[in-house]
C-alpha cells in the first residue's frame, strides 16, 4: 500500500501551493509541510523549491511524481483484479481520441467484447492533452491516441496506420485536382478544436509548408465531426481528416478525397501506457487483443 506521504506530495505536486493542497486532503498546512519533508529527509533531496513566488518542482521530485503516480495507478488497478477474481469479471478503463473511437476501433472493441462477454469497459473519449492528463491521474489504465505524447513517460505500441487527406464534395475534389495546399487557402477551412490529434496534425504539416490555418481566408471550428461531413455535403468548404472518416460517405458519393499533388500523409496510431507500470504485460496483451491487424513479438 502506497504511504499516505505520497498522497500529500501528489496534491501538492497537483496545486503547486501547501495551502490548497492541505485543503483538498482535509489536512492542516503544517501537516503537509510535515509530510513533504519527511520524504525530502528519506530521499536526501530537496523535492520542491520557490522560485520568486511560485512553488516549483526540483528535478528530483519530478523523478518521484512520475514514480508516485505509477505506484497510485498500479494499486489501484491490483485492487480490480483481485476483486475481478472473486466476482469473475474483467475491468478495463481506457481512452480514445474521438477519430479513433467512432471510425478506427469500433471493430476491433466488438471483436474484443465478442471474446470477453463478462467484460466491463469504460472508454473515455477526449483530445490526446486530455486522456494524456486522465492518464497521469491514473484515472485510465491506457489509450489510443493520434497526437504527440511525452515519449519519457509513457511506452508505445503502433496501433494503426492511417492516411491523412484533404476532403471535400465531389465537386471539390474534381475542382482541385492535383491541386497545391496553397491552392486550397482560399476555400472555409472546417477545423477541429485545438487539441485534437487531426487538428495538429493539419498544424504540423502546415508548418511545414511554410504556412498556418491563418492563412485560409475563413476558418470554421466545429468539434464534431459529423458535424464538418454534413457542412462539406453543403459544398460549404473543405478540411483535412483520417480517410476511414469518410468511406461511408465516399462510398455514397456525397464526399472525396482531394487529392492534392502535395499532400502524403500516413499517420501512426498509438496504444500507449505508463511506463514501468508493474501491469505492463497486460496493457501488452490487451493491445495485441485489440489490435486485429498486430502480432506479438
Amino acid at each position: 500500500m502506497q504511504d499516505f506521504r505520497m498522497d500529500t506530495f501528489l496534491a501538492v505536486c497537483k496545486f503547486m501551493n501547501f495551502t490548497k493542497a492541505a485543503d483538498f486532503l482535509n489536512l492542516t498546512q503544517p501537516a503537509v509541510s510535515q509530510h513533504i519533508r519527511f520524504l525530502s529527509q528519506s530521499y536526501g533531496v530537496d523535492l520542491f523549491v520557490m522560485e520568486g513566488k511560485r512553488l516549483q518542482l526540483t528535478e528530483a521530485g519530478k523523478i518521484l511524481q512520475q514514480a508516485a503516480l505509477n505506484m497510485k495507478h498500479d494499486e489501484q488497478h491490483m485492487r480490480e483484479r483481485m476483486l475481478q477474481t472473486k466476482i469473475g469479471l474483467d475491468n478495463y478503463a481506457f481512452g480514445a481520441t474521438l477519430s479513433v473511437a467512432e471510425f478506427l476501433l469500433v471493430d476491433d472493441l466488438r471483436a474484443f467484447l465478442h471474446r470477453h462477454p463478462r467484460s466491463h469497459v469504460r472508454m473515455q473519449v477526449g483530445n490526446t492533452k486530455e486522456l494524456l492528463q486522465l492518464l497521469g491521474a491514473s484515472e485510465l489504465d491506457f489509450a489510443i491516441v493520434e497526437g504527440a505524447f511525452p515519449k519519457a513517460e509513457y511506452a508505445s505500441l503502433p496501433y494503426k496506420r492511417e492516411n491523412f487527406v484533404a476532403v471535400g464534395s465531389p465537386a471539390k475534389a474534381k475542382q482541385y485536382a492535383g491541386a497545391s495546399i496553397r491552392d486550397l487557402l482560399q476555400e472555409t477551412v472546417f477545423l477541429r478544436e485545438p487539441g485534437s490529434g487531426t487538428r495538429n496534425i493539419l498544424e504540423d504539416y502546415l508548418e511545414e509548408q511554410g504556412l498556418s490555418v491563418q492563412d485560409f481566408t475563413t476558418r470554421v471550428e466545429l468539434g464534431n465531426i459529423g458535424a464538418i461531413k454534413y457542412m462539406l455535403r453543403d459544398d460549404l468548404g473543405i478540411s483535412f481528416c483520417y480517410h476511414a472518416a469518410i468511406l461511408e460517405e465516399e462510398t455514397r458519393g456525397e464526399l472525396a478525397v482531394i487529392p492534392l499533388r502535395d499532400l502524403k500523409l500516413n499517420h501512426e496510431i498509438n496504444f500507449i501506457y505508463r511506463k514501468s507500470s508493474i501491469f505492463q504485460e497486460d496493457y501488452r496483451e490487451i493491445y495485441y487483443e485489440l489490435c486485429s491487424s498486430c502480432e506479438p513479438k
